[in-house]
Parts: C-alpha cells; structure tokens; sequence
C-alpha cells in the first residue's frame, strides 16, 4: 500500500476538491488520487458555512477554508444501521453518543477542524467525517494553510507518481 494512503492528509479545499478517483481502483468509492498518489483520509480546517440536519440519519455541512469549500457529512445512524449490527451494541452506543456530540458542535460560523474519509457522492468528493475538533485559536485557520504548503511542498509532492 501507499504511504500517504492510511494518513489523515492535511489538505486546503482547492486541493481537496481537485482530487479524482483512483483509476487503478474505480470501483472503491473511498479510493482517491492526488498527483498520482493514492489517498483515502484528509483533515481540513474552516468556517462551516452551511449545516443540514437529518436527526437519526445525518449532519451534511460545509466548511469554507477561503479557497473553497468542502462538503462533509457525519453520520448519525449507527444505531440503526446494519453496518453496526453485528458489533458490540455498548460500543455502538459510544460511537453513536460521540457522534451526536460533534453534530451538536458543528453550528453555523463555528472554525471546526475536520478528518475522516475520503469518499464519494453523487459524483463529488466529500468527507465522511470521522473527528470534529472547535477550533478556538484565531491563527487556526492561518496555520492550517501554512500546514498545507509546507506538507504539499516537502512531502506530499515528493511522493507523487507523475512528478508534477
């Protein structure tokens, strides 16, 4: 497996949202590329400009980190869904208790640093969200995107397949 794969990659929403499916993998709806390097977790820091509640189901929001913005969605039917079924129910009830805690946080205007998986929706890439954390720094955001260059720059092009 890749290097980058497995790792929650720090990511601006340009980059983010420029990333295509992984041709060597079509079919994996959580399977992404960035240059050529296959990725499947992100983190990104921003403002959530938009919030859609669906009690029992889902939390769909936006975070806008200036360079554009980057749909999420939390889910909250862990305890109804069958993906769960055959797990611990009392551990079940932990992930479903956080999960209501981070949809209770995630407010309009609010600066959330987001990770979770890279995955697919109706032909658009989103993060399926996994951690939410309030950021209550004012330099968050701006050492979020320093984060981003550097990480970009030093790192994560250096990994990339086609050299761009």
């Amino acid at each position: 497996m890749d290097t980058l794969y497995n790792t929650h990659v720090k990511l601006l929403a340009f980059d983010f949202l420029s990333l295509s499916p992984n041709p060597s993998n079509p079919t994996d709806p959580s399977s992404f590329c960035r240059k050529g390097t296959p990725l499947s977790r992100a983190e990104s820091v921003g403002v959530v400009v938009t919030r859609e509640l669906k009690p029992g189901k889902f939390l769909r929001f936006t975070i806008d980190d200036g360079t554009g913005c980057i749909p999420c969605v939390l889910w909250l039917n862990q305890l109804t869904s069958p993906y769960f079924s055959k797990r611990n129910p009392s551990g079940v009830r932990l992930i479903a208790q956080v999960a209501a805690k981070f949809a209770a946080q995630i407010q309009l205007g609010v600066v959330a640093r987001v990770r979770g998986k890279i995955t697919g929706y109706r032909g658009m890439v989103q993060i399926t969200v996994s951690d939410v954390v309030l950021e209550r720094d004012p330099n968050a955001q701006v050492l979020h995107w320093l984060d981003c260059i550097r990480l970009a720059r030093k790192c994560y092009d250096k990994f990339s397949k086609n050299g761009v």
